[in-house]
């Protein structure tokens, strides 16, 4: 049966680098090529050889091989060589030279047993030149041919050849079932790492689809993540335009309202210190809000101690009576926990203020574990919860904005309210300790 080579073998190709010195490289020639070769000239090389040996041994007779059978293999030769690069493999001409040569070869075998060394070339081609469906009756031919050599020449002159000539024969057929198996095997497994590439190549076309898919979506998400962050720092600003500067221009007004109708001069003058008061507050709130500072009254003073203050100035403000109570152990808390309940507890008091027509305010910071809690209670007219009023150009904005205060922090905001039963807001943060 045909083996393969294994290596190439270098080539001598000229490869000039001056216009005067050729220098010769070597080029390797693959395991396709150098088969191409032995496919295209090994037929003439088996037949002179087979032709050659033949004429020595029988150097003292007539040549054995009949000189036209020599001469159809070579003519038959000349016009496969001719044709064989136009016609595909299996067609009608490749079956019909190989069936020729291969009659041919048998003839001149039993003619003379060397020529066997030209019949070889059945075993070798049979799979490119025969449909899978004849290419096991190609070579049992072949086998013939070779075991009628093999066992001194055809047809056998005694019983002890014919004996041995059906040995060689059953020894060469299952050397074709032995190696035409190994062949299917590897043909078989060919076919598997092809497929196995092919569904490689599948995979990788799949997945680069996916990575330019993944890669448009993260173009996407960081699309959505900047808007996202521009559209969360215009809802900070806007809840610290609100919470300071709306609310201090406000209470200034308020101020000022007093001291166009009361004729008390002392009283004026006052109210003109505490607008002033407000005026230099808000200033300073406005320049931390733009550098995302923490509110003022937390720079020096804990949540609870600023909470006091605010409760305490905003009663003095509004002439309302106002509590302020603590429950809990009090723990350190972080900047944006404090600065959070702060601005909830501020823009509470000016909605009170503001709308709820109340006599008392009562407000409550509670240290609960993991939480902590801030509420706010008056006794005022109240309003329906379920249908709270309309966001507008001037007002609605103040529980939108406690709410997406705490909800930044994984908070709650909740309103309990009824008409002519006061106001209820409790906000409800987890608790973050200061590191």
């Amino acid at each position: 049966m045909p083996g393969t080579p294994t290596s190439p073998t270098p080539a001598l190709v000229p490869a000039p680098v001056s216009a005067s010195a050729p220098v010769f490289v070597s080029a390797p020639v693959s395991v396709e090529e150098r088969w191409a070769q032995f496919y295209r000239w090994g037929p003439y090389a088996t037949l002179a050889l087979s032709t050659a040996i033949s004429a020595f041994v029988d150097r003292d007779r007539v040549p054995v091989p009949s000189a036209a059978l020599l001469l159809s293999a070579v003519v038959l030769q000349l016009w496969w060589h001719r044709t064989r690069d136009r016609v595909p493999a299996q067609s009608r001409p490749a079956q019909f030279y190989y069936v020729s040569r291969t009659v041919l070869a048998f003839t001149l075998t039993w003619l003379h047993p060397f020529y066997s060394i030209y019949a070889i070339l059945g075993y070798f081609d049979v799979d490119r030149l025969l449909p899978r469906r004849y290419a096991r009756a190609g070579m049992f031919v072949t086998a013939v041919t070779m075991a009628g050599s093999q066992s001194g020449g055809l047809p056998p002159e005694s019983l002890l050849q014919a004996f041995v000539l059906a040995a060689l024969f059953l020894l060469h057929c299952s050397l074709v079932f032995i190696f035409g198996h190994l062949a299917e095997r590897e043909a078989e497994n060919v076919r598997e790492k092809a497929a196995t590439i092919a569904e490689l190549e599948r995979t990788n076309a799949r997945l680069e689809q996916a990575l330019a898919e993944n890669a448009a979506l993260q173009a996407q998400l960081l699309v959505q993540a900047r808007e996202a962050g521009v559209a969360d720092e215009r809802r900070r600003l806007a809840a610290e335009i609100h919470d300071t500067i709306a609310q201090g221009l406000a209470g200034i007004i308020a101020q000022l309202q007093v001291v166009t109708v009361t004729p008390d001069r002392a009283l004026a003058r006052v109210h003109l210190e505490r607008a002033a008061d407000l005026a230099r507050h808000s200033l300073g709130e406005a320049r931390r809000s733009v550098q995302n500072l923490g509110p003022a009254e937390l720079e020096h003073d804990t949540l609870p101690k600023a909470l006091r203050k605010t409760v305490s100035g905003w009663a003095e403000r509004s002439g309302l009576r106002a509590g302020f109570t603590v429950t809990g152990t009090e723990e350190p808390l972080h900047d944006e926990v404090a600065a959070t309940l702060l601005r909830i507890a501020q823009e509470a008091l000016a909605n009170t203020d503001r709308h709820a027509s109340a006599r008392r305010v009562g407000v409550t910071l509670s240290y609960m574990g993991d939480e902590i809690t801030l509420d706010i209670r008056d006794d005022g007219r109240g309003f329906d919860a379920l249908t709270p009023p309309p966001r507008s150009g001037t007002g609605g904005f103040g529980l939108a904005g406690m709410r997406a205060r705490a909800e930044r922090l994984a908070g709650t905001v909740t309103v309990e309210s009824a008409p002519g039963e006061g106001t209820a807001v409790s906000a409800r943060v987890p608790l973050v300790r200061h590191d």
